[in-house]
């Protein structure tokens, strides 16, 4: 009984470290501010390829998640990295890897690619 309440709360102390890590390595965006910065960086949707095809802010590249620890090496860290995904949940995780990788300005799009008002591209 002790045990399983030791784990649940490592695992709750760990969740809300992790938290409060990726919002401080990435700066989360309006959609005004993540317009108005985009095109001078790298943007990246993180999803995976099929919703990346059903619809994508226009001119950005497609680097799953999934794949980032294989494609780590085509991000450049001399220049800002703007990521999102579908909600906003996935981009933490992909802020850690790039920090990792170097990269020192990160930000995602707050409420994620169904927040977006903005130009989208479909592939179908």
């Amino acid at each position: 009984m002790w045990a399983l309440i030791i784990v649940l709360a490592a695992i709750i102390i760990y969740s809300v470290v992790m938290f409060f890590y990726q919002r401080r390595i990435m700066k989360t965006l309006t959609e005004e501010e993540f317009r108005s910065g985009y095109r001078k960086a790298q943007l990246v949707d993180i999803r995976e390829p099929n919703e990346f095809e059903n619809g994508h802010i226009l001119g950005a590249r497609n680097i799953p998640l999934s794949q980032f620890r294989m494609r780590i090496k085509e991000f450049r860290t001399d220049q800002p990295v703007y990521i999102y995904c579908q909600s906003g949940m996935r981009t933490g995780r992909a802020a850690q890897l790039l920090r990792k990788h170097g990269v020192k300005e990160i930000h995602d799009l707050k409420g994620g690619f169904k927040a977006w008002n903005g130009k989208i591209k479909t592939k179908k």
